[in-house]
């Protein structure tokens, strides 16, 4: 038996953030970073909320550590909302999620990614960071009882995030179209979404507005395909190297993608290749070494910032660290500590 999960509500396109209006919770936290308060945006949620009070959080941080989650659950109990709106990237999602999980309080959590890469709207997956280490943390309660999918705040991404992030979303394809827990549900979104990325990401990169609300829909498609078959190795490797190295998750995966790729060599890849016109798999993954050079994005850790002598230095603890990710569970084979430190090998 096979299921597919499927909770939150999605409102996408433009004016999407008027949905705002109807939320009838009396009080809100609003979990977001100083740069939304900074240009308004973060007052200009709370002003669209307007049957609830709403308290602002805003210290949300890359790789959200659980320090910062204990003085946002502290404000939650103190507030006594009823709903969570993360107003941000992954991070800011990643954070909500915390508080939501350590608060002990029943609540709702509305996500608005200004993002195109994680899904975190729509998993329930979050990334939580203590004493250096990336932790997965999966609970079905984490999946955001409404997404808002707003292309009006998209329009000044850096071409830096937009690479990063897209290069993400792309991973979630890829992976979750070899995962374990595939199916046909999670595999017609993969491709959709994939098909799009690889198309559109180039043309957003580059400077058109008109595509990314199409990218942020493919972004949550691919959320929701990963939630549901699963990941592997690349994200493994990457929440490993990340934790250690503070490299940006979507850098870390457009230089483990195609290696990886390489190394798992599924059948997945042959059907999204048809579907993309592709010369099979090995097409698909120099397709995905075009994009990565047409997004200006490193080839090699290195050239992604971290030193070849420390890696090298800390190989097992990385490697320890990869193994006991929960992404390995639905990788779509056995991999050996021995081959995921042949792998970082080939992408130094």
């Amino acid at each position: 038996m096979q299921e597919f999960v499927l909770r939150t509500r999605l409102c996408f396109a433009d004016n999407a953030l008027n949905k705002l209006k109807t939320l009838a919770y009396q009080k809100i936290l609003l979990v977001t970073d100083p740069f939304f308060v900074k240009n308004s945006m973060a007052q200009k949620i709370v002003s669209l909320c307007t049957q609830a009070q709403v308290q602002i959080f805003d210290q949300v941080q890359p790789d959200p550590p659980l320090k910062l989650i204990a003085q946002g659950v502290a404000m939650m109990q103190a507030f006594g909302a009823e709903a969570i709106i993360a107003l941000g990237g992954g991070s800011a999602i990643d954070c909500a999620k915390g508080i939501l999980s350590m608060c002990g309080l029943e609540v709702d959590l509305i996500a608005i990614p200004t993002t195109s890469g994680t899904g975190s709207e729509v998993t329930s997956f979050a990334i939580l960071t203590h004493d250096n280490i990336k932790h997965p943390l999966v609970e079905d309660r984490l999946r955001p009882t409404l997404a808002i999918l707003e292309p009006e705040l998209l329009s000044k991404l850096p071409k830096s995030l937009i690479a990063d992030a897209g290069m993400d979303a792309l991973a979630h394809c890829i992976e979750a179209l070899a995962a374990k827990n595939a199916s046909v549900f999670s595999d017609a979104l993969a491709m959709h979404a994939a098909a799009i990325l690889l198309e559109k990401l180039p043309l957003s990169y580059r400077g058109d507005i008109s595509v990314r609300g199409e990218i942020h829909c493919a972004a949550s498609m691919a959320g929701i395909a990963f939630d549901n078959a699963g990941l592997g190795v690349c994200h493994a490797l990457a929440h490993a190297l990340g934790g250690m190295f503070h490299v940006a998750h979507g850098k870390l995966n457009a230089v483990l993608l195609p290696t990886v790729m390489r190394h798992q060599a599924v059948s997945a890849y042959e059907m999204l290749a048809k579907r993309c016109g592709l010369s099979g798999a090995r097409g698909l993954i120099f397709a995905i070494e075009r994009l990565r050079r047409s997004l200006e994005l490193p080839e090699t850790l290195s050239k992604a910032g971290i030193r070849r002598e420390e890696l090298l230095s800390r190989m097992q603890e990385l490697c320890d660290a990869a193994a006991k990710d929960p992404c390995m569970n639905t990788n779509p084979r056995q991999s050996s500590k021995e081959e995921l430190a042949q792998i970082v090998r080939e992408v130094l």
